[in-house]
């Protein structure tokens, strides 16, 4: 499976590669980029889309890596409880295998099989 994903990667990036071959004359072209906020203005020119795209795929990427390492935090805290209670529940049942037996004698078994109920 990890050769399939990784044939699929690949493939994937070639044709991403030729996309952009194919359309340089495009992707070139100057955009003028403008925030127009309460508190934030301005005006960025001459940025192209190769930028604009650069920029968004690597915000993409650090947003997604951030989600990422906080799910990772979370699940080795529940792993942590997951393993401090299955520990204590071993503790409880070592505890518990260790107590001596004080219930009263038991009846012997006839010889018959029967269980003795039936006299």
């Amino acid at each position: 499976m990890k050769h399939v994903k990784f044939i699929l990667a690949i493939l994937i990036m070639v044709v991403v590669l030729i996309l952009i071959v194919q359309n340089q004359d495009a992707f070139s072209t100057a955009l003028t980029f403008r925030v127009d906020l309460p508190g934030l203005q301005g005006e960025m020119s001459h940025i192209s889309v190769y930028q604009v795209v650069t920029v968004s795929f690597l915000f993409g990427i650090l947003v997604a890596g951030l989600y990422g390492m906080l799910e990772r935090f979370r699940l080795k805290k529940e792993i942590r409880t997951l393993r401090k209670a299955s520990s204590d529940k071993d503790a409880e049942l070592n505890s518990l295998r260790n107590l001596p037996i004080t219930s009263e004698e038991l009846s012997p078994v006839p010889e018959d099989g029967t269980n003795g109920a039936e006299r």
